[in-house]
């Protein structure tokens, strides 16, 4: 009895591998490898006297609504700059491959040209398993490279979406030698660590400390300058915790930025389209806010009032680019939604804090206005006496 259990394991072991596997369409490859993650499998044959290599990539337990990926990338074990083959299904029920060349994380994998050639190229789907077949045209040079792998949603017909940025979907990198069928995982972590490559923990890193500058900090700076400084009990404590929180937004949010460009460069010095231009120009605008600092003038200083106008438009422009820019960010980070749904509940509490101030502190201005006019054209009498026989002075002169 545990002899026939051994042989059914080892039995379901042998289908698992890639090398008892046998192709449909009698194709027959030299050299395969089990890939570590995402249940997929390598096999090529590779003529060393021209670098040209047979490729087939297998994916099981693959989806008719989902789109595959295998890639190498000649800058290293990265996303950016890889030269991908993507398949996926088609509305009619055919199966369509093509080549892309990843140029940012926010990709849909659009279709184009890689940095070699690709003869030809397709794809199969059979009892749940898609496979691309592909011949390329690498060079004698190229017989060591580095490998990604990837399976992913489509967000329409003709459109991959953005995979996982978790799990198994951040582990799929490797090394892959040509000649021989060795092949080690780049994104995993060592064992008895928490699971987390390096690259995702620097995104994770990054997300963290400018949500909390640019999305919460900066925004909580701004409420406290607003609502507080209209009551004369809270001058000047309003404008040491305004400067406090403003000041550590920067300095936390210079580190996320500098984090932000250390992940570009390891992207191949590629920015992450609008969400990269956005930061930039929340760096500049926040380093003018800090020249503003430096500069304020007196308050009945005569270039008060536009010193006013560039540091409130500086400051409510940053805050809009902040939010807009956080929310671009936990769309790459998360795409489960887990933080921004956090996040919108931190703007919620603070737009909450807002509309509830808001009309109080306006209260409090024309209830003082309407003091400060009495006092200064105070009622007067038939007889030309003012009314309140004090002789010119109101009761708020403490007289």
């Amino acid at each position: 009895m545990q002899s026939a259990s051994m042989r059914s394991v080892f039995f379901l072991w042998a289908l698992m591998t890639c090398r008892n596997y046998t192709f449909t369409n009698k194709n027959t490859y030299a050299l395969c490898v089990d890939l570590p993650v995402l249940s997929s499998f390598l096999h090529w044959n590779y003529t060393q006297s021209t670098g040209t290599a047979d490729v087939a990539f297998r994916h099981t337990g693959a989806s008719t609504s989902r789109w595959i990926s295998w890639a190498i990338n000649p800058k290293g074990q990265r996303m950016v700059g890889c030269q991908a083959l993507v398949a996926y299904m088609t509305t009619s029920g055919s199966m369509y491959a093509y080549t892309s060349s990843v140029d940012s994380y926010s990709t849909d994998l659009p279709e184009g040209a890689l940095s070699f050639g690709v003869p030809s190229i397709s794809a199969t789907y059979e009892n749940g398993e898609m496979t691309i077949f592909a011949r390329l045209k690498l060079g004698t040079s190229m017989t060591s490279v580095s490998q990604v792998w990837e399976e992913g949603p489509m967000n329409g017909p003709g459109t991959p979406g953005r995979h996982s940025m978790g799990g198994a979907n951040v582990r799929s990198t490797g090394t892959l030698n040509f000649l021989s069928t060795s092949s080690t995982s780049g994104g995993g972590s060592p064992s008895g660590s928490s699971g987390i490559s390096s690259t995702e923990r620097k995104k994770n890193v990054h997300g963290v400390l400018n949500a909390v500058s640019w999305g919460v900090l900066m925004p909580t700076g701004v409420l406290l300058a607003r609502y507080l400084k209209v009551f004369k009990s809270a001058n000047p404590a309003w404008f040491y915790l305004h400067v406090t929180c403003q000041t550590s937004a920067y300095a936390v949010g210079i580190a996320g930025w500098v984090t932000g460009l250390r992940l570009g460069d390891e992207g191949g010095g590629s920015s992450v389209g609008t969400h990269g231009n956005i930061g930039m120009a929340l760096f500049i605008l926040a380093t003018l806010q800090v020249f503003a600092l430096l500069l304020r003038p007196k308050p009945d200083h005569k270039y008060r009032l536009y010193w006013n106008i560039y540091h409130h438009s500086c400051g409510y422009t940053a805050i809009a680019l902040s939010i807009v820019n956080v929310f671009i960010g936990l769309d790459l980070l998360d795409p489960t939604k887990v933080w921004k749904r956090t996040y919108i509940i931190i703007l919620v509490v603070l737009g909450c804090v807002a509309l509830t101030m808001e009309p109080v502190t306006w209260a409090v201005v024309i209830k003082k206005r309407r003091r400060e006019r009495s006092q200064k054209h105070p009622a007067v009498g038939m007889n030309g006496a003012h009314s309140n026989g004090y002789n010119g002075r109101s009761h708020e002169d403490g007289v």
